[in-house]
């Protein structure tokens, strides 16, 4: 089965779901994407931390991490 057919008949799911059930999916959904996005800024801060202890971080003002970037293209 195709990947839009799955979500297709995933769509189809939630629809014969009563409304009650619909929110509470919907609650549940949301709370764990809020809590994906936390453990990924929770990595990144880790990783950047790492960072910042092996001396490894670049550091400046706005224009500089502009022309560092425009420097690596």
């Amino acid at each position: 089965m195709t990947r839009s057919v799955l979500f297709h008949e995933l769509v189809e799911s939630v629809d014969e779901l009563s409304t009650d059930d619909q929110e509470m999916l919907f609650d549940l959904i949301r709370k764990r994407r809020i809590e994906k996005r936390r453990a990924e800024i929770a990595e990144n801060a880790a990783q950047t931390l790492a960072s910042v202890c092996a001396g490894t971080a670049k550091s400046g003002s706005f224009e500089d991490l502009k022309a560092d970037l425009l420097r690596e293209d």
